[in-house]
């Protein structure tokens, strides 16, 4: 594991469980959806084709801080469009900057323009964490000669 690993090898561990919303439905709905499967976000989609994002960002800044109703409101009014987004052959580094530069937390996974999964800040840190646990225990078994 390194920060060179792909988005592909980060899916493959975790999943590609995408959970995603229609442009029509309430942002209540969302955000409900959200709370009741613990994302932070949902892929607005119809059918197949990805039109947005929703995050709670999104909510607090768009409905809440402008005093909207969320049982009133439709998601495509709030949604973030359109979706930076990366692809699976793209490292953890990458996709760290990607994050960065763009100030976001969640970055869905595209492949031929079809979402194959998606990587939030948490599952980047996690890996990377996971990354330096196992160099350091390399180096520990080096230096004691476990090796």
């Amino acid at each position: 594991m390194t920060i060179y690993d792909t988005v592909r090898e980060i899916l493959k561990r975790k999943g590609s469980d995408v959970w995603s919303i229609s442009p029509e439905s309430t942002v209540y709905q969302a955000i409900e959806m959200m709370a009741n499967k613990h994302v932070g976000a949902l892929l607005v989609m119809t059918g197949d084709r990805m039109v947005g994002i929703l995050s709670e960002r999104d909510y607090a800044r768009k409905v809440i801080l402008k005093g909207r109703s969320s049982k009133e409101t439709p998601v495509r009014e709030i949604m973030s469009s359109p979706v930076i987004f990366t692809e699976p052959q793209h490292t953890v580094d990458e996709c760290m900057k990607i994050m960065t530069d763009n100030r976001i937390r969640h970055l869905p996974v595209l492949e031929e323009e079809k979402v194959t999964g998606i990587v939030s800040i948490g599952d980047l840190v996690n890996w990377i964490i996971s990354a330096q646990n196992h160099t350091i225990e390399q180096l520990q078994n080096y230096v004691t000669g476990k090796y």
